[in-house]
C-alpha cells in the first residue's frame, strides 16, 4: 500500500487528433503550472499518446510541461478506450502522480472514468475551477444540484486526484524555451485491448469564426419563444459581425448547433462583448460567460438572474429593441 507522500507531480492528458493537439490540452498545461506553483514547484508532466506524435513534445514543453511522456505506437493512432486506458493506467501506477487532469470532452470523459476505476481513485467531472488547499489537496469546483450551487470536492485519501476540466476555463500560457525533455515510454497492449476498432472518421466543418474565438457574441435563450423571432438574434449578430450562441432550449429547438451552446454543458467563452437576449441567467449558463468583458442583458423579467451578472440591463421586450438596433446599425 502506497503512502500519500509517495505520489508526486501533476500530469495532463494531451488530447490530439492526427497530430494536432486540442487547444484544451494547452489550457490544462497552464492550469497544471498554476497548481504546481502552489505545490512548491512540483513537476508538470504531459502524457502524449498516438502514432508518430513525438514531434509534438517540444510544443508541450514550451507551453508548460517539464517533461513529456510519449507513448508512440501504431495501435494508438486513433483514440480507443481500451488501449489508451491500459497504457495510462500502467504509467500512473508506475510513476505515482498526485494529480491527473483531463479535458471534459467526449474523449476525456470516456477515458477518465475508465482510468479512475483501474487505479482505484475518485473523479470529479466538468470542473470549472481548480485550487490547492493548505494541506496540498486538490480542490475541484463543479456546479451541483442542477447548477444552484458551486460544490467544492476534494479526495484526501486517494491518489491520483483526478478531474476533467471544461475547455475554455483556463487560457493557454506564454511559451517558454529551454524547458524539459521528451521521453518515450514502452507500450504493452494486450490482445483483449484490440477488440475495438475505428470504422470511420467523420469531420464536421466548423464556421470561420468559432464562438470561443469571437470578440462579440449575441446569444438567445428560451425567452425568444419561436423560430420566427430567432431571426432577430441572427440579424443583430450579422450587423455586429458577431458569433451567435444560445442556451439549451434554442439547441433543443434546432435554432443553434451544439458548437454554439454556451454554459456548463457547452462552451466557455471570453468575448469582449456579450449580449444575452431572452436568457434567464441560471448558473449553468453563467459559468460559460463569467469571463466576458462586458455583459448586456435584455429580458422582460426584472427578476431574471442574468441581471445580477450584467454590466448593462434592459427590462423590455426584445422584439421592440432588436429591430431598432438592427435598423440603426444598418445606417453605419
Amino acid at each position: 500500500m502506497k503512502d500519500l507522500g509517495d505520489w508526486k507531480g501533476i500530469w495532463v492528458f494531451v488530447e490530439q487528433e492526427e497530430g494536432c493537439p486540442a487547444e484544451v490540452s494547452f489550457e490544462l498545461l497552464a492550469a497544471a503550472r498554476q497548481l504546481s506553483l502552489k505545490r512548491g514547484g512540483v513537476e508538470v508532466v504531459a502524457l502524449l499518446l498516438g502514432n508518430g506524435v513525438r514531434g509534438l513534445g517540444q510544443d508541450l514543453l514550451r507551453y508548460g510541461a517539464d517533461r513529456v511522456l510519449c507513448a508512440d505506437d501504431p495501435s494508438l493512432e486513433k483514440y480507443l478506450t481500451l488501449p489508451y486506458t491500459r497504457v495510462i493506467s500502467r504509467l500512473i501506477l508506475e510513476n505515482n502522480p498526485e494529480i491527473f487532469l483531463l479535458p471534459a470532452t467526449s474523449v476525456g470523459a470516456d477515458l477518465a472514468a475508465r482510468v479512475a476505476i483501474r487505479v482505484n481513485t475518485g473523479l470529479s467531472a466538468h470542473c470549472t475551477s481548480l485550487d490547492i488547499n493548505p494541506g496540498g489537496d486538490l480542490l475541484q469546483v463543479v456546479p451541483a444540484f442542477g447548477g444552484k450551487v458551486m460544490a467544492t470536492i476534494l479526495c484526501p485519501k486517494h491518489r491520483p486526484q483526478m478531474a476533467t476540466i471544461r475547455p475554455g476555463v483556463y487560457r493557454r500560457g506564454e511559451p517558454q524555451e529551454g524547458r524539459g525533455k521528451v521521453e518515450e515510454v514502452p507500450v504493452h497492449i494486450q490482445p483483449e485491448d484490440l477488440r475495438q476498432k475505428a470504422v470511420e472518421t467523420h469531420w464536421e466543418k466548423k464556421p470561420a469564426q468559432t464562438i470561443e474565438d469571437a470578440e462579440v457574441v449575441v446569444a438567445g435563450g428560451a425567452g425568444i419563444g419561436n423560430g420566427e423571432d430567432w431571426k432577430w438574434v441572427e440579424k443583430l449578430a450579422e450587423k455586429l459581425q458577431a458569433a451567435v450562441g444560445g442556451t439549451r432550449p434554442p439547441l433543443d429547438e434546432g435554432w443553434i448547433s451544439e458548437e454554439q451552446m454556451i454554459g456548463q454543458s457547452g462552451k466557455t467563452i471570453r468575448p469582449k462583448l456579450y449580449i444575452g437576449v431572452g436568457i434567464s441567467g441560471v448558473i449553468q449558463h453563467l459559468v460559460g460567460i463569467q469571463d466576458a468583458g462586458t455583459i448586456i442583458a435584455i429580458n422582460q423579467d426584472p427578476k431574471a438572474g442574468i441581471f445580477q451578472s450584467a454590466d448593462l440591463g434592459a427590462v423590455a421586450d426584445f422584439r421592440k429593441i432588436l429591430p431598432l438596433l438592427v435598423e440603426e446599425l444598418g445606417r453605419k
